[in-house]
């Protein structure tokens, strides 16, 4: 048996909050049915197979890259480095990895790029519905603190009515001020963040 990590991302188009990664092994053993990727799984499932997934999987890690981090290193090399992170902090160490996309990070594991792999890898897909569940949640918790933003409905995706409220309310310090809309929104409010 090989152990197999899959590996995915959430959160490479918002303007808010961390770009979120996940890896999981899976157990051969405890095989999880329905899972996809997860944009493609309503909520309640995808929260459901959340809870298999941390009850079956041999290992999963999740790993995560800052605003900060996206701001200096540019939106692709945080999500490399986030997925590096997330591999690392496996509690098992993989022999091969299978990344979401048409690159990997560049490290020490055997790997290989799949592109849409998060609806064709059962590992992969899993990896998408955990970082997409962590996420969400992260998402959730800011909008308890910011409910005039919106975070629940459009989860900092720059959707028309996040953009209404960015240029109205102005960025938040957990936004990513490197992204263009967020900079025009600075310029809007005379470059002041809201804390």
């Amino acid at each position: 048996m090989q152990l197999i990590a899959g590996v995915d991302e959430v959160g490479r188009g918002p303007l808010v909050g961390d770009v979120v990664t996940a890896a999981v092994i899976l157990d051969p053993k405890h095989p999880i049915s329905g899972l996809n990727d997860s944009k493609k799984l309503s909520e309640k499932k995808r929260l459901c197979l959340f809870e298999l997934i941390k009850e079956k999987a041999l290992c999963w890690a999740v790993g995560r890259a800052s605003p900060i981090e996206i701001d200096e290193l540019n939106i692709l090399h945080a999500t490399m480095l986030a997925m590096t992170r997330a591999v690392e902090g496996l509690s098992i160490r993989p022999e091969f990895v299978k990344v979401d996309g048409n690159r990997t990070p560049k490290w020490q594991y055997r790997s290989e790029a799949i592109v849409k792999g998060d609806g064709l890898v059962a590992e992969i897909s899993a990896a998408s519905i955990v970082a997409k569940v962590t996420r969400d949640e992260e998402m959730k918790s800011l909008h308890l603190r910011y409910p005039e933003y919106g975070f629940d409905q459009h989860k900092g995706y720059p959707t028309k009515l996040h953009m209404q409220k960015l240029q109205e309310l102005g960025p938040l310090k957990e936004y990513r001020m490197s992204f263009k809309p967020v900079q025009l929104a600075l310029q809007h409010h005379n470059g002041m963040v809201n804390v």
